[in-house]
């Protein structure tokens, strides 16, 4: 995996310093670039070419040669810009990280053994564990269900891009909402270009519809963070973060149930 990274990265640094100039705040290029700059360097590609995009849009950093050449304040990203074509665009430095001194809340887990015991990834883990303890429901006070999971499909302006699940809520007066969620591992980040995408998903697939972007992430153990997303003028911002602890009946106690009594909504 770290050998895997470090080719990955050289790809990505010989892209961006081709077009890299002074000043720009935005930068063009094409997919079909990666096997050409593979070729130069003598790299042998990975069977799927997107897993090299990927993997710096949704799961890790860009190398820190790239990383040092955004402004204080302001991060380099990498946007789809249409059928095989990207750009890297500077934005304002916006992490979706869990916080370290949230309160916990602890919450019965209702996983069944069997999904625990065959779960194959964190994320797959993760989405199980939101869907099987109404996580989604509880965080947002709408009644939620889930409506497709790993939903790949095309935005206007952005090309193919996929949501790990999509819920339908409803709230006490009726009123319909949809609710991309994006789930990642612990080593993984929440990433502000997924939370962008899933808006442009719901506002070309259901504008009717209002939208409320959700992102998860396993902190360690059961222990779960969840926030949802608004964009604004400043970019995405979080509006809500909580933090969920699923545990077996005995370990929670009498006084801690009492305790949330008093916790504000």
């Amino acid at each position: 995996m770290g050998r895997r990274k470090n080719l990955y990265c050289q790809i990505m640094e010989a892209i961006f310093q081709k077009h890299y100039r002074a000043g720009v705040t935005e930068m063009p290029f094409e997919r079909s670039e990666i096997v050409r700059v593979a070729e130069d360097l003598g790299i042998r590609l990975p069977k799927n070419l997107g897993d090299i995009l990927y993997s710096f849009r949704y799961r890790t950093s860009l190398p820190q040669s790239i990383v040092e050449k955004a402004p204080e304040g302001y991060e380099w990203i990498i946007r789809p810009s249409g059928r095989g074509r990207y750009k890297f665009m500077l934005a304002i430095a916006s992490a979706i990280a869990p916080s370290s001194i949230l309160v916990e809340t602890k919450i019965l887990d209702a996983t069944p053994g069997i999904i625990n015991k065959y779960a194959l990834s964190d994320e797959q883990a993760l989405l199980a564990k939101l869907r099987y303890n109404r996580l989604v429901d509880i965080f947002t006070s709408l009644t939620c269900y889930s409506l497709q999971n790993h939903l790949r499909t095309t935005a206007p302006g952005i090309g193919q891009v996929e949501t790990d699940e999509i819920y339908i809520g409803i709230d006490k007066r009726g009123v319909h909402y949809i609710l991309p969620v994006q789930a990642k591992g612990g080593r993984e980040r929440i990433g502000i270009v997924q939370i962008e995408q899933d808006l442009a998903v719901c506002a070309a697939k259901f504008p009717e519809l209002i939208c409320r972007p959700i992102a998860a992430q396993f902190m360690r153990d059961d222990l779960i963070a969840i926030f949802e997303c608004e964009q604004t003028s400043q970019g995405i911002r979080v509006v809500a973060e909580k933090h969920y602890r699923l545990v077996p009946p005995d370990e929670l106690s009498p006084e801690e149930l009492e305790g949330y009594r008093k916790r504000p909504l």
